[in-house]
């Protein structure tokens, strides 16, 4: 929002009608005569006008003309006039109001013209040519004034393009860090609650909650730190990265599901903290999923990059895709992906001794070209 202030309406006015005062002053003592009233009043008229500037500055030009011909053809001293219908006719071209500005000085210069040839005054001549002097000079101020607003609003619209962007990215991360976290407690949860009710082990129930609680610890965190985005004291992308996944893939591990990592070995330089996070993501909510539908034994997430692109493959033996429809977890996923220049895709997979087919959810990133 712009918060500048503008100047007080009636400051141009006083000034131009000091000005033009002691013009008429100045030029009624060179010429030894008494200074006229109504010249005074003629005078005061154009400034008076300049407070339309704002409301009806069109008018305001053919006013501030009408004025400076009446000075004029009263015979009055030559010059005083000027300031008025200069500073009229300029702020109307810039503001916009530039038939009216052209046609007013047309119309000005049409009838001074006449008054020159009656009365054979050529310096009202020269004033016809600064008049479209002044003119063209409007015209340059109004086109610097029209880009400057175009940079203004272009400006604008990429500022709200990107905070809209930022506010995509932070709902994709808390979609991702709750969704998953929230899955994690609650299977480990249903362990425990299995272990209570069925196996007096004490040893197992202890075990079951200590995950509980250390992966609530884990969520917490996490959530802290996309939080912290929005207090604008910590990076705009989040850190997770590849190197994370062995820790992932452990805390969704659990006695219903195994999930066998396979990392991508040495990875290229083009795989920076962007693509690893997306990665990361892209992991974190397909095993989340496969915990919240597959109703899997077994998951499988392997990686692999090389000059040209990253691949990420996470399988699983569940129950399929079948009628499901995509939610905003996958939704956020492929638009992560996307935002890389890269796909998502969705397909049966078959796993090595498993009853039936599950699913494999598969992303590619490509290579930039300068790095590929």
């Amino acid at each position: 929002m712009n918060t500048r202030r503008r100047p007080p309406l009636a400051i141009l006015p006083v000034v131009v009608a000091v000005i033009q005062l002691a013009g008429l002053g100045a030029a009624t003592a060179h010429q030894g005569i008494s200074r006229p009233l109504a010249a005074t009043l003629v005078l005061l008229a154009g400034p008076a006008l300049l407070l339309l500037r704002r409301r009806a500055p069109g008018p305001m030009a053919a006013g501030a003309a009408a004025v400076a011909l009446a000075y004029l053809a009263a015979g009055f001293p030559f010059g005083p006039f000027l300031p008025s219908l200069l500073a009229s006719l300029f702020i109307a071209v810039v503001l916009d109001a530039r038939w009216w500005a052209w046609g007013a000085a047309v119309a000005f210069g049409a009838g001074a013209w006449l008054l020159a040839v009656q009365h054979a005054e050529l310096r009202i001549y020269l004033l016809l040519a600064w008049l479209a002097v002044l003119l063209l000079a409007g015209e340059l101020a109004k086109a610097g004034r029209s880009r400057r607003e175009d940079r203004r609003k272009a400006e604008a619209e990429r500022r709200r393009h990107e905070r809209d962007e930022e506010r995509l990215v932070l709902a994709r991360d808390i979609h991702d860090v709750v969704a998953h976290s929230l899955s994690m407690i609650n299977v480990q949860a249903s362990v425990a609650l299995h272990l209570a009710q069925k196996d007096p082990d004490p040893g197992k129930l202890i075990e079951a909650l200590g995950n509980i609680k250390s992966g609530s610890s884990h969520a917490l965190a996490e959530v802290r730190e996309v939080l912290s985005v929005l207090r604008h004291d910590a990076p705009r992308i989040p850190s997770q990265r590849i190197g994370q996944l062995p820790d992932l893939a452990a805390r969704v591990s659990s006695g219903e599901l195994a999930v066998h990592y396979t990392p991508p070995g040495d990875l290229p330089g083009w795989v920076d903290e962007r693509v690893e996070n997306t990665i990361y993501r892209v992991v974190q909510e397909s095993l989340t999923n496969i915990v919240r539908h597959a109703h899997a034994s077994t998951a499988i997430v392997a990686l692999r990059a090389d000059g040209t692109q990253a691949v990420a493959s996470i399988a699983d033996d569940g129950i399929g895709l079948g009628a499901a429809v995509e939610g905003n977890g996958l939704r956020g996923l492929r638009e992560r992906v996307q935002q890389l220049g890269g796909t998502v895709s969705l397909g049966p997979a078959q796993l090595p001794g498993a009853a039936r087919p599950g699913t494999v959810v598969t992303a590619l990133i490509p290579a930039p070209q300068e790095a590929s």
